[in-house]
C-alpha cells in the first residue's frame, strides 16, 4: 500500500512546501499530494482562495501578482511554490498526485505541465491529476490521453464508480468518512485503483491495508510508515 504524504508531511512542516514535500520523502513517503492553481503567470501549489489562512499575506490568492505571491511567509519561512520547483525535488520514482483547484484554460495547463515534467525529466506515468471537478478530468483527458487520471468523491453513491468509469479515470479518490470494503471490491471489479484521504489513524491505516486499497494520503507519513511497515 503506498504512503502518500498529504501536501507534504504537513504536520511537522508548512503545507504546500518544498520543505514539507522535501520532508515527506525523508519519512520515506512513495509519494505527495499537492494543491494547485492556475495562475495567471504559472501554475502553483496552494490550497485556499485567500491567502490568510497559511501565509503572512490578505486578499485573494488569483489576484495577487506572482511576484508578490514569492515574497510571502508561508510558514517557517517557505514561499509559495511554483510546480516547476516541486518537480525539480521530486525522486525519481515517486508519485506526484497534483490535485486542480483551480483551472482557467485547459490547453495553456496541459502545455505547462508537460513542460514541467519534460524539464524536470519526471516520468509522466508517475504523474496521477485529480480534482474534484470531473469536467476538467475530461477535458484534460482529451487532450492528455496518457496521463493517469484520479477521480475525487467525498460522496458513497448508489453506482459508486461511475463517475470514475465515464472520465476513464485511472483511479478513484475518496474519502475515508465514506470508504467500506464492499466499494473497494467495486471499485476493483471495474480496474479502478483506489486512494483514500485523509488517513492518519493508525487503526485506519491497518484496515485499509487489510482491505487492500491502492494507497493513502495522510499528514502523517512517518506514522504510517511506522504502522504499517515497522519503519
Amino acid at each position: 500500500m503506498r504512503i502518500i504524504a498529504h501536501r507534504g508531511a504537513s504536520t511537522k512542516a508548512p503545507e504546500n512546501t518544498l520543505k514539507a514535500f522535501k520532508l515527506a520523502f525523508q519519512q520515506l513517503s512513495d509519494g505527495i499530494e499537492f494543491d494547485t492553481h492556475q495562475h495567471s503567470e504559472g501554475i502553483i501549489a496552494f490550497h485556499d482562495k485567500t491567502l490568510e489562512r497559511t501565509s503572512n499575506g490578505k486578499g485573494f490568492l488569483l489576484d495577487t501578482p506572482l511576484s508578490r505571491l514569492k515574497q510571502l511567509d508561508v510558514g517557517e519561512g517557505e514561499s509559495i511554490p511554483c510546480l516547476h520547483e516541486i518537480l525539480d525535488i521530486l525522486p525519481k520514482d515517486a508519485l506526484c498526485n497534483i490535485e486542480i483547484k483551480h483551472l482557467n484554460n485547459v490547453d495553456t495547463w496541459v502545455a505547462e505541465v508537460k513542460k514541467a515534467i519534460e524539464e524536470a525529466n519526471i516520468n509522466e506515468d508517475n504523474l496521477l491529476i485529480s480534482s474534484f471537478n470531473h469536467h476538467w478530468l475530461v477535458q484534460i483527458r482529451q487532450r492528455w490521453p496518457r496521463v493517469n487520471i484520479g477521480a475525487l468523491t467525498a460522496t458513497y453513491a448508489l453506482d459508486p464508480t461511475y463517475c470514475a468509469r465515464a472520465i476513464k479515470a485511472t483511479s478513484i479518490n475518496i474519502s475515508i468518512d465514506v470508504i467500506n470494503a464492499d466499494f473497494i471490491n467495486d471499485a476493483k471489479r471495474n480496474g479502478l485503483d483506489i486512494y483514500v484521504y485523509t488517513v492518519d489513524i493508525p487503526e485506519d491505516m491497518l484496515k485499509l491495508k487489510q482491505w487492500g486499497v491502492t494507497g493513502i494520503f495522510t499528514n502523517v507519513p512517518d506514522v504510517a510508515q511506522h504502522v504499517l511497515y515497522g519503519n
